[in-house]
């Protein structure tokens, strides 16, 4: 992992160097996130995330653009009680929350409209089983601290800086760190209003 945020981090270097044009800026929206298990019953959940992002102008079509983001992700499925609540059968959220490294290459498609696909690296903040009315557990331990996953959007910029997007992560790899445990992988559905400082 520490080799593939190193060769991340070469990569944007080498692309600040190289643009004609930066721009900084700030980004929040809501996160619909769900859990991939096979023959499981996970029902989506809404999350928050927010951070930050360098839209980078490789030339009149093309950019790329990093982001740092925090963000609220997981699922929720019917199960039996956890140490909280042990007996019975209750609403589970699976609550994990990550801090993203999107790096997105973008194709400008016009006066403001853009599309863009690349790679995210999340690291894992923290995970909780949280039971309804009841409490919550940290199962930390049997999540992955990393995700990877690849984003599809598309987004549009208006003239003052402020824009819309739109992204769905499809993720890659199996976060679950339980011996013998299903493959499981987290897709996030994510609407978006973010600004760039500067925007000419």
């Amino acid at each position: 992992m520490k080799k593939l945020v190193l060769v991340m981090s070469l990569s944007i270097s080498v692309m600040l160097a190289k643009a004609q044009h930066v721009e900084f800026g700030l980004k929040a929206g809501l996160n619909i996130s769900n859990l991939q298990v096979k023959n499981s019953d996970f029902k989506a959940k809404a999350g928050v995330y927010g951070g930050l992002l360098a839209h980078i102008h490789l030339n009149k079509s093309w950019a790329l653009q990093p982001e740092v983001v925090f963000s609220q992700e997981g699922a929720k499925y019917t199960g039996i009680g956890n140490n909280t609540v042990p007996i019975g059968t209750f609403e589970h959220k699976a609550n994990l929350n990550y801090l993203n490294v999107p790096v997105l290459v973008q194709y400008m498609v016009g006066p403001g409209f853009r599309l863009e696909t690349g790679p995210q690296l999340g690291l894992l903040l923290s995970a909780k089983d949280e039971v309804k009315n009841g409490g919550s557990i940290d199962v930390k331990d049997n999540i992955s601290s990393t995700n990877f996953s690849w984003a599809f959007g598309a987004g549009y910029l208006t003239s003052v800086g402020v824009g819309f997007d739109v992204r769905y992560n499809a993720g890659l790899s199996n976060i679950s760190d339980i011996n013998n445990g299903k493959k499981t992988h987290n897709n996030v559905f994510q609407l978006g209003v973010f600004y760039q400082f500067g925007h000419k």
